[in-house]
């Protein structure tokens, strides 16, 4: 008769940091919640985000940095089209923010401001950054992964992923800003 495997109960580094692996994967806003933030995001030229054009509209949260910044690709693609197809679209407050905060030092500040000037003109619209990741904390978004927050008209947290979405995950934050924005 052949002996029978045995379980070895692994060290206790690897349970704490399977937990810690788990704890952090839940670290994203829940639904339902009303985050607020006091950090200031800016632009490429040093503009700071002014929040009340965020007031009583949807907005849509996509935090990247420069290794997540194709994550999510095929969602921008979507929200593209969405934006071609109904001028609704504009009642949404897109809010791309880069994760810039491993940069935040002379001279690395200036040439990452470069970057995110010439990504903003190419993508047609502002991408703000989180320079001291005072963002990414209020929001509860892990560092070094694509996190995308749609966050309604009422400022509640309708929906919040992180990596990159499935299908299905796309089609329902699309479905999610249409309701939002009454397309």
């Amino acid at each position: 008769m052949a002996p029978r495997p045995r379980f070895l109960a692994p060290p206790i580094s690897v349970l704490i940091s399977i937990a810690l692996l788990v704890g952090s994967a839940g670290a994203l806003p829940p639904v339902g919640s009303s985050p607020t933030t006091t950090t200031t995001l800016e632009d490429a030229d040093g503009r700071a985000l002014d929040a009340r054009a965020a007031a009583g509209r949807p907005m849509l949260v996509v935090y990247e940095d420069r290794d997540t910044s194709q994550q999510n690709a095929p969602l921008k693609r979507d929200l593209k089209a969405l934006a071609g197809e109904t001028p609704r679209f504009a009642a949404l407050f897109m809010l791309p923010v880069a994760d810039v905060s491993d940069y935040d030092y002379w001279p690395a500040k200036g040439f990452v401001r470069s970057a995110i000037r010439d990504e903003s003109t190419r993508a047609g619209l502002s991408i703000y950054c989180d320079w001291d990741g005072g963002f990414r904390g209020a929001l509860q978004l892990r560092r070094k992964t694509s996190s995308v927050v749609l966050i309604g008209k009422d400022g509640r947290v309708l929906f919040a992923a992180e990596g990159s979405l499935s299908a299905d995950a796309r089609k329902r934050v699309v479905a999610l800003v249409r309701t939002e924005i009454g397309a």
